[in-house]
C-alpha cells in the first residue's frame, strides 16, 4: 500500500476537519475569551475529546479492526466480519446506555475531578453549576462516538479510510453553525450553545457513518446480547488498549484539572488553545497513519509477511517525522505570531495571546513524540498485544503527574505556570514512544532501517534552519497580524508559505530529500495513473 497516498486521502479530510476546528476556536476566542465561562466549556469538552480519542482513534479500533480482519482472514469473508460486528454491537449498546447514564447523573463530581474544582478561581455556587450543566449537555456523546467507533472500524478495514476521516467534520460542521447562528448574547449563553452543538454535531456522525456502512453492503442487526467467545476476546483487548492509547488524552485531563486546581483563571483556556493547534498536525498526520497503519500491519501480519508489515511501518515513521518535525519547530520559534494571527480578536487579549503561544511551545516540544506513539502501537495491536502499551502508558501517567506537581507550582514564581502542564506531557509522552520503541526492538518486531537512519538527523537539522529562518521573517509579518480577518490571513499564509518553502530548500540541501527521490515519486504517480 502507498502510504503516502493513503496518507494524502486521509489526512486531506483530517486538514480539513481541523481547519474548521481553528474556525470553531477563533469564533469561541472572539465570542467566550479565556475567563470562567470558556474554562467551564473546555472542562465540559474534556470528556468528549478523551473519549473521542479512546474509542474512535484508539481502543475500540486497536481492538477491533484486528478481530474483525481475522474473521475475514479465517475464510469467511465478509459476511464473517459482520456476524461478528452485530454480536460486538448487541454487547455494546446496552452497556452504552446504562454508562451514559451514570455518568448524567455523576456530572457533578466528574466535573470537580476534571477541573480541580476551579480552585484558584473561587467561583461562586451558579458558576459551578452552570459548569455541572455544560457536562450534562456534553455526555450524550460519549456514547454515539463509541457506536462511531464501531462502524469506522468496519469501514477502515474495508480499506474505506476516508469515510471514518471525514466523520469529525460534522462535529465541527455543528459547533461552527452553533457559534456563527446562535450564539448567545455574552460569554455563558454562547458556552452553553457550544456544549449542547457537541452532541448534536455526534448524532451527525453516526448518522452518516450508518449511511455509509449502508452504501458499503454492511446492515447490522440489533441482536440479543451475548458474551460468546469472539466478545470475550474483544473485551480483554478494549479495556488495557483505552489506557494504552489514552495516555496523552489521560496527561492532558491531569494537566487541566491541575491548572484549574493550581493557576489563575484563564489558564485552562491557554492550554486549549495551545493544544489546538498543537492538535493540527498531530490529528492530520500521527491519527491519520495510525488509521492507515492498523489494519494494514495487521493483515500483513495475519498473511505472514513480517518483513512487509515492518517496512510498512518504518516508511510511516519517516513519513511522520518528515512532516511532523517543521511543525514542532514552526512551534517553538513562531508561537506566538501564529497564535496572535489565528485567536486575538474580539474577547480575546494581547496577554491571552502571550500566555497560549508559552503553552504551546510547550507542547509542541512532544508533538514528534505524540505522533510517533500512533505509529508504534500498531506494531502491539496488530499482534493482538494491548497489556504492553498500556503498561507502558501508565509509567508515561504517573510521571505527568509528577512533572505537573513539580512544574506548575515551580513556574508559577515566574507568572509561567501555564507552561508547566504542557512541559510535563511533552516529556511523559517522550518517554512513552522511546519505551514503545525499546520494547518492540527487544522483541524482534520493529528495527530502524539504512534508509531511516540516514534521513532522520538530516530531517531534524533541516527543520532547526526552517525554525532560524521564521525569527527572520516573522517581524516583518507581525504588524500584520491583528488586522482585519483578510489581512491576518494575507499574514499567517505568508509566514507558513516561508515556513514551507524553507523547509522544502533546506531537505535537499541537507539530503533529507534528494532529487532521485522526487524522480521516483513522479515515476510511481505516473504508473499508478
Amino acid at each position: 500500500m502507498n502510504l503516502a497516498k493513503a496518507l494524502g486521502s486521509v489526512g486531506g479530510l483530517t486538514l480539513a476537519s481541523r481547519v474548521l476546528a481553528l474556525v470553531r476556536d477563533t469564533l469561541q476566542a472572539s465570542y467566550v475569551g479565556a475567563g470562567f465561562a470558556s474554562d467551564a466549556f473546555f472542562v465540559a469538552f474534556r470528556l468528549p475529546n478523551m473519549f473521542r480519542a479512546l474509542f474512535a482513534e484508539g481502543a475500540f479500533s486497536a481492538a477491533f479492526i484486528p478481530l474483525f480482519n481475522r474473521k475475514v482472514a479465517e475464510g469467511g469473508g465478509t459476511p464473517a466480519g459482520v456476524d461478528f460486528a452485530e454480536r460486538a454491537l448487541a454487547v455494546l449498546f446496552p452497556v452504552l446506555l446504562v454508562f451514559t447514564a451514570a455518568m448524567l447523573i455523576a456530572a457533578w463530581p466528574i466535573t470537580l475531578a476534571l477541573s480541580g474544582g476551579f480552585d484558584r478561581q473561587q467561583p461562586t455556587p451558579e458558576q459551578f453549576a452552570f459548569a455541572v450543566t455544560l457536562s450534562r449537555f456534553t455526555i450524550p456523546y460519549l456514547m454515539l462516538i463509541s457506536l462511531v467507533s464501531l462502524l469506522g472500524g468496519i469501514l477502515n478495514s474495508l480499506n474505506r479510510f476516508w469515510v471514518n476521516a471525514a466523520a469529525p467534520i460534522l462535529l465541527n460542521v455543528a459547533m461552527v453553525g452553533a457559534l456563527v447562528f446562535f450564539h448567545g448574547a455574552d460569554s455563558y449563553a454562547t458556552a452553553r450553545v457550544q456544549a449542547i452543538s457537541v452532541t448534536v454535531g455526534g448524532a451527525f456522525q453516526l448518522a452518516w457513518l450508518w449511511w455509509a456502512c449502508g452504501r458499503a453492503g454492511v446492515s447490522l442487526r440489533l441482536r440479543r446480547p451475548r458474551v460468546d467467545d469472539d466478545v470475550k476476546r474483544l473485551l480483554t483487548l478494549i479495556v488495557p488498549a483505552a489506557a494504552g492509547a489514552g495516555a496523552a488524552q489521560v496527561n492532558l485531563a491531569i494537566s487541566t484539572a491541575l491548572a484549574g486546581w493550581l493557576l489563575p483563571a484563564g489558564s485552562i483556556s491557554a492550554i486549549y488553545y495551545a493544544d489546538r493547534l498543537n492538535q493540527l498536525p498531530l490529528g492530520m498526520i500521527g491519527i491519520g497513519l495510525g488509521t492507515i497503519l492498523l489494519p494494514v500491519v495487521s493483515r500483513l501480519l495475519s498473511e505472514g509477511r513480517e518483513a512487509e508489515a515492518m517496512e510498512t511501518q518504518n516508511r510511516g515513521l519517516e513519513l511522520a517525522l518528515f512532516l511532523t518535525l517543521p511543525a514542532t519547530a514552526a512551534f517553538v520559534f513562531a508561537a506566538e505570531p501564529i497564535v496572535r494571527g489565528l485567536f486575538q480578536h474580539g474577547a480575546f487579549t494581547g496577554a491571552d495571546s502571550a500566555r497560549s503561544a508559552q503553552a504551546l511551545a510547550a507542547f509542541s516540544l512532544g508533538l514528534p513524540s505524540y505522533v510517533l506513539v500512533k505509529v508504534l502501537t500498531p506494531g502491539f495491536y496488530a499482534r493482538a498485544d494491548t497489556r504492553t502499551p498500556v503498561r507502558l502508558a501508565l509509567y508515561s501517567v504517573a510521571l505527568n503527574l509528577v512533572g505537573n506537581l513539580v512544574l506548575i507550582p515551580t513556574l508559577a514564581h515566574w507568572n509561567i505556570g501555564q507552561i508547566g502542564p504542557p512541559l510535563a506531557t511533552a516529556l511523559a509522552s517522550t518517554v512513552n514512544v522511546a519505551s514503545l520503541y525499546v520494547v518492540l526492538a527487544r522483541r524482534g518486531h520493529f528495527a530502524l532501517d539504512p534508509q531511516l537512519k540516514r534521513k532522520v538527523p538530516r530531517l531534524a537539522l533541516a527543520a532547526l534552519l526552517m525554525g532560524g529562518a521564521l525569527l527572520l521573517v516573522t517581524p516583518l509579518v507581525d504588524p500584520y497580524l491583528t488586522g482585519s480577518l483578510v489581512v491576518r490571513g494575507v499574514a499567517l499564509a505568508v509566514l507558513v508559505g516561508a515556513g514551507v518553502a524553507i523547509y522544502a530548500l533546506a531537505c535537499f540541501a541537507t539530503g533529507a530529500f534528494r532529487v532521485a527521490d522526487l524522480r521516483s515519486l513522479l515515476r510511481r504517480r505516473a504508473s499508478s495513473r
